[in-house]
């Protein structure tokens, strides 16, 4: 069973990684709709599993490829006013250079239910909901990255093949790994190595 990472700071980014390696060596983490239902669980968004079918995982994938070109048109822009002379801020998705449907998308999906959040008898909190009510809370929180002001600090993985995005919250936004026990560990210890070679 794949296990999933929440690393990202943002739901959005984190549903964005469960396809790793986009550019070599492609792993998709969401092969069955199985596993869409887990990850809504172990995001902390629902406590029971919702009923997921083939055309929901689809939907599914396609809010997630939405949201990732969403964010990497964001860094793109973030990356081109730094060049241009240090912009601090990166100007707000407005469909601009990005594809329409994309944004629409996610503002279609944002707009339904949410997954209920109730205190219970037991005095815990209780997250229910179908995979809509789930999916419109993962773009919310999408919304909300791209639009707002944290979307200066979305950043991709240095990490050789991940490009995986998260939200750079580091001190002097020096964080360059999506995880410092992978990524991280990996980077240092190919660098190690080619320096003991040198």
């Amino acid at each position: 069973m794949t296990s999933f990472t929440f690393i990202s700071g943002n739901l959005g980014l984190d549903l964005a990684g469960t396809l790793q390696h986009r550019r070599a060596d492609r792993r998709d983490l969401l092969r069955e709709p199985a596993d869409l239902a887990r990850w809504t669980v172990e995001a902390g968004i629902l406590d029971v599993p919702p009923v997921v079918g083939a055309a929901d995982l689809a939907a599914g994938k396609t809010l997630r490829e939405a949201i990732y070109r969403l964010a990497l048109y964001r860094l793109a822009a973030g990356d081109a006013m730094d060049r241009l002379g240090g912009a601090v801020d990166r100007p707000a998705v407005d469909g601009a250079g990005v594809a329409a449907d994309d944004r629409l998308l996610v503002n279609r999906v944002a707009t339904g239910p949410q997954a209920s959040v109730l205190l219970n008898d037991a005095g815990r909190v209780e997250r229910s909901g179908d995979l809509d009510a789930a999916l419109s809370t993962v773009a919310r929180e999408a919304v909300q990255l791209l639009g707002g002001p944290r979307a200066v600090q979305i950043k991709e993985c240095g990490g050789e093949v991940c490009t995986r995005l998260y939200v750079d919250t580091s001190r002097g936004s020096s964080r360059r790994w999506c995880d410092m026990h992978e990524c991280g560990n990996r980077a240092k210890a190919a660098g190690f190595r080619a320096r003991q070679r040198a």
